[in-house]
């Protein structure tokens, strides 16, 4: 089987931002939602869901993910 090749996105295409009326926060990438109950938890999920788009993200560590934190879309 050959090797599936992914594309590249940097994190500043991710937007997170805590959700009204709910507990947690949502991810929102190249037409992908996740959500989880801490900003990191729906980061890392963003990154499993772009790698089955054959999208490549890099993970960052948790200070650098509360950079990522909108109030606003």
């Amino acid at each position: 089987m050959a090797k599936k090749s992914f594309r590249k996105v940097t994190s500043a295409k991710v937007k997170i931002f805590k959700i009204t009326n709910r507990c947690g926060y949502a991810a929102v990438c190249l037409n992908n939602l996740t959500e989880g109950s801490t900003a990191y938890q729906a980061y890392l999920r963003m990154i499993k869901a772009l790698r089955r788009s054959s999208y490549e993200l890099v993970r960052l560590p948790l200070g650098k993910v509360r950079r990522l934190i909108v109030s606003k879309i």
